[in-house]
């Protein structure tokens, strides 16, 4: 099959055949979780396609979720059935179709800490997700909710305060490596003929009359400026949608407004269990989610109108989850305890009060000029619906007749035969002396794609090795981003292609240099590009760190693009 290898040659060969080629069907702008889908959909009916990405794949929202599959329990209260059935039709359908791989179950503790009647309640609201997870059709491989005493809720989370609950309810959602999975789609999309190029920036549309005919972009890595005609355009930016709208001088039938959301990363043994756990607060619900060997604890839920391409943690940030997580905790977690933080935006639509009953609750589409379709809102977990609706609006601006979306029945790569592979990650150990726990490790992150990583290890032996500074990961882990998945920096490797940015207790400032060696050669870095690499990836990392340690957002915006411009200019010099 072919797995659309994406080689550092690939990106140039596609902007290559978008701007000298025949003019294309739908050319997608934004390359995270919605656009990439948009992509695969729109190459899928049978349409040529490209794909735009100003930064790298999944760089804005798309790498900063919470990282889960899920129906969104919280929605049952506000009575909003069909939005939790849909969501989880898609939860089942990535776990069971589209990327077992990439997409698997985990439980979660719901706490009880009143009697008889709270039970009564949240069970039967856990059993009505359970209902419409079924009545989606695809249900299977997702343990059903089972209600647990106080006892055997302690047992299967230790860390929590006995006194903060009488009982629990065990309930399953899905995860998801949020980055990996964006990329997968752009990958898929190009394995069925998709033209995909990230580090291209939109600059303007190209117009006849009022319609949209194409947009002019800029290649960032060469600074060559070039021209791309289409015959619609979706603009799947998410919270830069405004940025593209102005650009085109139309007025759309809504806003995005930004919202950002901070996560904690902190090393597994700093809260002792064997399930995540959903918490109520004040204002929203905090999850603690198991991450491999750390746990995920988030989010926060507060306006942002600063810069949008690099939303900074402060420290009340992080002051806040500490002390939200804190108390159902016996051990209280402290900021030495933070391993990692990341902060992102989720796009929320906004409207004039005339166009407020036009809008879907989660997600909308606009034509605000012909040749252009707008995709906007929504969740990580509907991408798919998202994409498929946009594609539709956009193939009704064609003239020819377009297929009805397939996406539903398009495993991504890795997917087909996964189950097999799991199946026999004994015998690959065998065969490559690596751990199985290391296979397994693999096979998580690559699906069946995980031949293509051995085949490194087996032309370069010394690839098997553990990655110096971030041990979890192999060496060849570092070259197959760079050969096969389309990164061209080190910050596409340490913060997306891996997650070494905040798994490890430096942040990946001592990987750093072992990934800007290993990766070096196949990007055609001088011993000058690769210190330069090295030294902006520090330089980002105690940026943030400076960010983290300001009282509000805008001191910390400052102090992060105070830090990375420092950077830059020295990087210039």
């Amino acid at each position: 099959m072919n797995t659309a290898v994406m080689a550092p040659r690939a990106r140039e060969a596609a902007l290559a055949a978008m701007s000298t080629g025949d003019e294309l069907d739908v050319l997608v702008i934004g390359g995270g979780v919605v656009g990439a889908g948009c992509a695969l959909d729109a190459a899928t009916r049978g349409l040529s396609v490209g794909l735009l990405e100003a930064r790298d794949f999944a760089s804005g929202t798309s790498s900063r979720s919470s990282k889960l599959i899920h129906g969104g329990l919280r929605y049952l209260e506000m009575l909003d059935f069909g939005l939790v059935r849909e969501a989880l039709r898609e939860r089942g359908l990535l776990v069971q179709r589209l990327a077992p791989h990439l997409v698997r179950p985990i439980p979660f503790l719901y706490p009880l800490r009143h009697r008889a009647w709270e039970r009564l309640y949240a069970g039967a609201g856990v059993l009505l997700y359970d209902t419409l997870g079924i009545s989606g059709g695809f249900s299977a491989g997702l343990p059903r909710h089972r209600h647990l005493g106080r006892g055997a809720a302690l047992r299967a989370f230790p860390a929590m305060r006995p006194e903060s609950l009488v009982g629990a309810i065990q309930y399953y959602d899905a995860q998801v490596d949020d980055a990996r999975h964006t990329l997968f789609l752009a990958r898929t999309a190009a394995a069925h003929g998709a033209h995909v190029a990230s580090r291209t920036e939109v600059l303007g549309f190209l117009r006849e009359g009022r319609r949209v005919v194409g947009v002019r972009a800029r290649d960032v890595e060469s600074g060559a400026e070039l021209e791309i005609r289409a015959r619609t355009v979706i603009n799947a930016t998410g919270v830069w949608t405004g940025d593209l709208q102005a650009m085109l001088a139309e007025r759309g039938q809504f806003r995005i407004t930004a919202s950002k959301g901070v996560h904690l990363v902190v090393a597994r043994d700093k809260i002792p269990a064997t399930s995540g756990m959903i918490l109520r607060t004040a204002t929203s619900v905090l999850f603690v989610i198991p991450w491999e060997r750390h746990w995920i604890i988030g989010t926060t839920d507060t306006a942002w109108d600063l810069d949008p391409d690099d939303p900074a943690a402060s420290g009340r940030d992080v002051d806040y989850l500490l002390d939200e997580v804190n108390k159902a905790l016996v051990t209280p977690l402290t900021r030495d305890d933070v391993q990692g933080v990341y902060a992102g935006l989720r796009p929320l639509l906004s409207a004039d009060a005339e166009l407020t009953s036009k809008l879907s609750r989660e997600h909308a589409v606009d034509c605000p000029a012909p040749g252009l379709v707008v995709i906007a809102g929504g969740k990580y977990t509907t991408y798919r619906v998202m994409a498929r609706d946009a594609v539709d609006a956009a193939a009704r601006e064609l003239t020819v007749r377009v297929p009805a979306s397939c996406t539903a029945q398009v495993p991504l790569l890795g997917a087909a035969g996964y189950p097999a592979a799991w199946n026999r990650r004994a015998v690959l150990a065998r065969r490559t002396g690596l751990h199985v726990g290391r296979i397994e490790h693999l096979l998580h992150r690559y699906g069946t794609l995980v031949d293509e990583v051995v085949a490194l290890i087996e032309t370069d032996p010394a690839l098997g090795a553990p990655l110096d500074g971030a041990p979890d990961y192999l060496r060849a882990e570092v070259v197959y981003a760079v050969t096969h998945e389309g990164a061209r920096h080190l910050e596409d490797v340490l913060i997306r292609r891996t997650r070494i940015a905040i798994e490890t207790p430096d942040r990946g400032v001592r990987a750093a240099r072992a990934a800007g060696e290993l990766i070096a050669g196949p990007l055609g870095w001088t011993g000058q590009d690769t210190a330069r690499e090295i030294a902006d990836y520090e330089a980002r990392v105690a940026a943030e760190l400076v960010a983290q340690q300001q009282p509000d957002d805008r001191s910390a915006d400052a102090a992060q693009r105070a830090g990375r411009g420092i950077a830059r200019l020295a990087a210039a010099v």
